[in-house]
């Protein structure tokens, strides 16, 4: 059915005339009256009598008027949900316990009337196709290639370094450490099992361990954060990294420590990726509020992250 010849067929109704129609829907009285005749020959029915003072809605025409208001509201409602500002900015934040779901709060703490969808997708490939075909509006992750290789209308910055600490349990040699550099790691296990190979988590890691002479381990499947926090606290030998922001809740009587490390600090490097002619207005407060990352000085970032 003819959108429009139904909003004609309506603004004729509320009329009383075809002219008047016309003048109203800024078309001519010819093409009101052609909407009106293709519509009445779709459904099968005459929806008005030319009288002498104008049309006159016959029986099938009053039936069919309600419904037609509720099409043209459905219309609206219809074209509303989609218009720029009217939907929620839809951003994947990678997981819901790291630095870019943090993030996320922070805005729609300073912007409580935007509307968020947050979803996470799995790693940048995932999220960098999401964004290019709008089913999300914008991804955190980290870049492991420049933003000018990224595909056409795509646009990419770096919004936030995120410190990495070393999480260990009470019994590591490393335990009562203030804080620790990333040599001194060299000869610790470092297990980090969710460590996939070809995501951009792995790539960064991989160049962090290459960086300082130590080893990540990723033996042994990954049950989640909980049993990885019970084999870290059970453990002398193991330890792990976690981000400054990463939440995470654990018993009292495992007594990790979450110690800083420092001289350089390894920092994790997050960027907002989004389709540079998305018109969402949201999306533009998000990239004002996020501004770009401060580079410090005393810090390591894969070259790749530069």
């Amino acid at each position: 059915m003819d959108i429009d010849a139904v909003r004609t067929f309506v603004a004729v109704a509320d009329a009383g005339q075809f002219r008047e129609a016309a003048l109203g829907l800024d078309v001519t009285q010819q093409a009101v009256s052609k909407r009106v005749a293709a519509l009445e020959k779709d459904l099968g029915a005459r929806l008005f009598t030319r009288t002498a003072r104008g049309a006159q809605l016959t029986v099938d025409g009053q039936v069919f008027l309600p419904h037609a208001r509720e099409l043209l509201q459905a219309e609206e409602r219809a074209a509303a949900s989609v218009r720029p500002g009217r939907r929620a900015l839809r951003v994947d934040v990678i997981g819901r316990r790291l630095a870019p779901a943090d993030l996320i709060r922070d805005f729609h703490r300073a912007h409580p009337d935007s509307s968020l969808d947050v979803v996470t997708l799995f790693d940048a490939d995932a999220a960098i196709s999401a964004v290019r075909s709008g089913t999300i509006d914008a991804s955190f992750r980290a870049l492991t290639f420049p933003a000018r290789q990224l595909p056409e209308g795509i646009e990419a910055a770096r919004v936030h370094d995120e410190p990495l600490e070393l999480l260990t349990g009470p019994r590591h040699a490393l335990a009562s450490a203030r804080a620790v550099t990333p040599a001194q790691l060299a000869g610790h296990r470092i297990w980090m099992p969710g460590n996939v190979a070809g995501t951009e988590w792995a790539a960064y890691y991989d160049d962090l361990a290459a960086a300082f002479g130590f080893t990540i381990e990723v033996t042994g499947p990954d049950f989640g954060t909980e049993p990885l926090l019970d084999t870290i606290a059970d453990s002398s030998l193991l330890a792990t990294f976690v981000g400054v922001q990463t939440r995470m809740v654990w018993p009292a009587d495992h007594d990790l420590r979450r110690i800083p490390v420092r001289d350089p600090t390894p920092v994790y490097p997050h960027s907002l990726i989004w389709r540079a002619d998305n018109p969402h207005p949201a999306l533009a407060s998000l990239r004002a509020h996020l501004g770009t990352a401060r580079r410090d000085a005393d810090t390591w970032t894969p070259n790749w992250a530069q």
